[in-house]
């Protein structure tokens, strides 16, 4: 059953640039209720830990040094099937093939520094948003 929550994360390179505002303006308009938010760094261990189902993969030493190289935006979004809907809304994940209207397309700068993160599942939203927020920091 699909639930109305997802996580996203705004990644470094799009905060160190100054985009949040401007995803977080596209998250809105795009019907979603902001339902916890917080500006964090993640440790390498942190960062390490997140992303622990790429750990065989070879590019996951460089995701953690990218993950904990600056602050990140994390955020827990409700709205009607929003887990398939923000991946949509995100756009894929290389942003030269992201459709028009894609906050990847928008901005983003490459595979790897593709501006933000999106649950890919109802399961790893709500195991995500665990990660990032205790019960006491979300809202409703």
């Amino acid at each position: 059953m699909a639930t109305n929550r997802t996580f996203t994360m705004i990644k470094p390179e799009a905060v160190a640039k100054g985009y949040t505002g401007k995803i977080i303006d596209m998250i809105i308009g795009a019907g979603y209720q902001i339902k916890a938010m917080k500006l964090k760094s993640l440790s390498k261990t942190e960062a390490g830990e997140f992303y622990a189902v790429h750990a065989e993969r070879p590019f996951y030493g460089e995701l953690v040094d990218y993950m904990s190289g600056g602050p990140i935006v994390a955020m827990i979004l409700e709205k009607d099937n929003a887990v398939e809907d923000f991946r949509t809304l995100i756009g894929a994940t290389d942003p030269a093939e992201a459709a028009e209207g894609t906050i990847r397309k928008a901005y983003a700068t490459s595979k790897g520094e593709n501006a933000v993160h999106g649950s890919d599942s109802d399961e790893n939203a709500a195991i995500e948003s665990a990660f990032h927020f205790s019960a006491e920091e979300i809202v409703g």
